[in-house]
């Protein structure tokens, strides 16, 4: 049995500058960039999307409300372990990301920093305390 592939896709206001955000801290170029679809291949099995709002609310056709309703309002969290959480939090908010709360040791067993992308994304960058 072929094991699943996974795609998250976020619903952005601006591809183009959710796609160099997401570059910029992802330290990768996406492996398509068409209008309408950004995606950035996170490993074998997971990728990263960035769709426009009116492209979803299009394929939606008015049966949920429309996403730029909640821009900026939290909608999901992209939970990222890395060793250098230090370095990639700088590099995030450089990039124009909004800070949420800084780095710092978490009752869960890691130490994490969280911001927010132009369109209110959350993203944590964390590493685990006892590794």
């Amino acid at each position: 049995m072929k094991r699943p592939q996974y795609e998250i896709i976020l619903f952005v206001s601006d591809q183009q500058r959710s796609r160099d955000f997401y570059s910029t801290i992802l330290q990768m170029k996406p492996e398509l960039d068409v209008p309408g679809m950004t995606e950035f291949i996170l490993n074998d099995r997971l990728k990263l999307g960035l769709m426009p709002e009116n492209g979803i609310a299009k394929i939606l056709s008015g049966q949920t409300p429309h996403p730029k309703t909640g821009n900026g309002i939290p909608r999901c969290e992209l939970y990222v372990l890395l060793d250098d959480i230090e370095e990639a939090y700088e590099s995030a908010l450089k990039a124009g990301a909004k800070q949420i709360s800084e780095i710092q040791d978490r009752d869960w067993g890691d130490t994490v920093g969280y911001l927010a992308d132009p369109d209110g994304h959350i993203i944590a960058f964390a590493k685990r305390i006892n590794n």
